[in-house]
């Protein structure tokens, strides 16, 4: 029997302000509740802390179940949140903007991993402040296409590792699903510009009987 189809989620406020860190904290256990009520299990990976209580920068989730495509579509993408900020009564905005962003899980990853490069470094987060005081942000790069990706929202450098792996599994596809629509694309050309009349060989249809 085959494992349920598994996915990684991540829920962040970006670079917004505080408010933006409160629609992830909000909108998480909403998200928790619907995949549920689907089927769905959710394990959180990693939670963020925000700069003010009852707020998350960002989240990590393990999403597995059947019917996971369907479900993620509906979330895959800028989610926007309606409320008014408690941290600035008088503001008139009331539209938040959070990302929720989906990455298949490398259980067998395209590459060798002697053509990995794992790097660890401390991530900045806005102004310069530092997000961690450890170098807990993880840059991967794969040596054959010199393709780099980074991992640096969460906490963990294990965490970080993760998301890094997967953003570097999804462009890695990406490429290749490039090359392949260009390989397609040049052979719909050498289809198109077939020389007649020129033939290098000539081959009859042999006669009945």
């Amino acid at each position: 029997m085959s494992a349920p189809p598994e996915a990684w989620v991540q829920c962040s406020s970006g670079e917004g302000p505080l408010e933006c860190q409160r629609a992830v904290a909000c909108v998480l256990p909403l998200f928790e509740r619907e995949a549920a009520e689907q089927g769905l299990s959710v394990q959180v990976l990693e939670r963020t802390p925000g700069g003010a209580p009852g707020c998350l920068a960002s989240a990590l989730l393990a999403v597995k179940g059947s019917g996971l495509s369907g479900f993620l579509a509906g979330w895959s993408g800028t989610v926007q949140w309606r409320a008014p900020s408690p941290f600035r009564p008088r503001h008139r905005r009331k539209n938040w903007f959070l990302g929720v962003t989906v990455f298949e899980v490398p259980e067998t990853p395209n590459w060798d991993a002697n053509d990995i490069s794992v790097e660890a470094f401390r991530a900045a987060g806005p102004g310069g402040q530092n997000v961690n005081k450890v170098s807990s942000a993880v840059r991967v790069i794969h040596r054959p296409t010199g393709l780099v990706a980074v991992g640096r929202e969460e906490r963990s450098q294990q965490a970080n590792r993760k998301l890094a792996l997967a953003r570097l599994h999804d462009a890695l596809r990406d490429q290749a699903e490039r090359q392949e629509a260009s390989e397609q694309a040049s052979r719909r050309l050498r289809h198109y510009r077939l020389v007649r009349g020129n033939p290098v060989r000539t081959i009859a249809e042999p006669l009945d009987g």
